[in-house]
């Protein structure tokens, strides 16, 4: 189990609540944005910053690769591991969302074994 901290975007909540349950299931305390303005507002208030993103790409208002470019230049914007969840699966979309900062990928649908995996090799849990 953890401690550590994840901040969910996505505009599906069905998709919010699916990760919240696995995340919490491992000892996260989680919170949730459905865009991603919404999630730098949380992101520049006063505190510390999430230890872990996991991000959608395709959302109204502010898709994942704004907010995570926006993410990163503000001050402890590099701290979070920044894990995109999405549907996005080609070469030039991974490329693009490395280049801007992300540590990882996973597909959607995914199930609470490949989040486990995904974490682990991140070092946000211990392999087990």
């Amino acid at each position: 189990m953890t401690n550590k901290t994840c901040l969910i975007v996505d505009d599906s909540g069905i998709v919010r609540k699916v990760i919240r349950g696995h995340l919490e299931s491992m000892g996260f305390v989680c919170s949730e944005a459905e865009d991603g303005a919404t999630a730098l507002r949380h992101c520049v208030a006063p505190g510390p910053k999430p230890d872990l993103i996991m991000l959608d790409w395709n959302m109204p208002v502010m898709t994942g690769i704004e907010f995570l470019r926006a993410l990163r230049v503000i001050e402890g914007g590099d701290a979070p591991i920044v894990i995109f969840c999405t549907t996005e699966n080609t070469m030039a979309k991974m490329c693009e969302a490395m280049e801007a900062g992300a540590q990882d990928f996973i597909m959607k649908p995914f199930d609470r074994e490949i989040l486990q995996v995904k974490l682990e090799q991140n070092g946000l849990l211990e392999g087990g």
